[in-house]
């Protein structure tokens, strides 16, 4: 069960990280010439939202299964521990939230430019959390990996 959890989370990082990358970049060369907000960007966003909101799921599951989330006197002192135990978990609670309210507000705008501004804004600040939250394999004291 952990191992089909820790596999479905890492792989659908790169389909989340795809969409937001791509609904960021959307949002900002509609609102920068001034294009219409379609069904297809409104189907991009929600998708993003979606399959992030799987993957805190996925994440909040694997929380209360990994050997790297613990509560004991060492979590704080060790990064590893700190990392996934805290720091991992809090920032991807605050996309959750962010990500959502974000959706919520700009598809209540009145106005198009308003609509792909608030996409870019909102969901550019996710995609920046969430960059920062994640286990690259270059941050060697987290032992994250590319795939697995």
């Amino acid at each position: 069960m952990k191992d089909l959890l820790i596999s479905t989370h890492s792989g659908l990082r790169w389909l989340v990280l795809l969409f937001m990358v791509y609904a960021v970049f959307n949002a900002f060369s509609k609102w920068r010439f001034g294009k219409a907000y379609s069904g297809t960007d409104k189907l991009v966003n929600l998708l993003t939202m979606i399959l992030f909101h799987t993957q805190f799921l996925v994440g909040l599951l694997l929380y209360f299964f990994s050997d790297k989330v613990q509560f004991n006197g060492n979590t704080m002192s060790n990064s590893m521990l700190r990392f996934f135990t805290m720091e991992h978990f809090l920032m991807m609670t605050a996309v959750f939230v962010l990500l959502t309210m974000g959706r919520k507000r700009a598809e209540a705008s009145e106005t198009d430019k308003a609509k792909h501004r608030k996409y870019m804004i909102w969901y550019g600040i996710c995609l920046v959390i969430v960059l920062a939250a994640i286990p690259w394999p270059f941050r060697t004291e987290l032992a994250g990996a590319w795939f697995r």
